[in-house]
């Protein structure tokens, strides 16, 4: 392997591993000799050192880590600092939906009515800040209970839950017609 290889695949193994790397392991993966290994973190040290550069590569007790320059923290804080912009797909507003109406409600409840797991959807919820645990049911294996936050209501333009749309008895008949319809598709398949 040529340097420009084994440099490239240090840089790879740094980058992805996000934090330090022993010698002896860099080494090891590229197939060479702790000292040979040394020279070309050095020298890709060296390359980093460029001001046109905004990361580069430390050594912390023998081992080998890739950092952002301290010169660029500013413009890491602008964009941490920035509101996180976070997608619902079909399958979260679904979820979504259904704990806000029916809160609070355990996962359980959620996939009875969904009739498909809902771990991921509740936690993906969780982590939006849309949904939180509100406490536990008081039956057996004590489930959490979910329900809607403060950010949902500012998300939705709602100042409480009682604002929601109320479905009229013929789109709920429509809705569960539908739901049928799509079940008996799925049992023919």
């Amino acid at each position: 392997m040529e340097e420009k290889r084994y440099e490239a695949v240090i840089e790879a193994i740094l980058f992805a591993m996000g934090e330090s790397v022993e010698l002896e392991k860099i080494a090891a993966a590229i197939e060479l000799d702790a000292a040979e290994t040394k020279k070309i973190i050095d020298g890709m040290m060296a390359q980093y050192e460029d001001p046109s550069k905004g990361v580069q590569i430390i050594e912390l007790d023998g081992a080998y880590q890739m950092c952002t320059k301290s010169e660029m923290y500013e413009y890491l804080i602008r964009i941490a600092k920035q509101p996180k912009r976070y997608a619902l797909t079909d399958v979260l507003l679904e979820t979504l939906s259904i704990i806000a109406y029916k809160q609070p409600i355990t996962k359980m409840e959620i996939e009875k009515i969904r009739g498909v797991s809902c771990d991921h959807a509740v936690n993906k919820l969780v982590e939006y800040n849309l949904v939180c645990e509100l406490g536990r049911l008081d039956a057996p294996g004590r489930p959490l209970l979910f329900g809607t936050t403060e950010e949902f209501l500012r998300s939705f333009g709602v100042h409480s839950i009682d604002e929601l749309p109320v479905l009229s008895p013929v789109q709920v008949e429509e809705f569960k017609q539908e739901a049928e319809a799509e079940m008996k598709v799925q049992l023919d398949i």
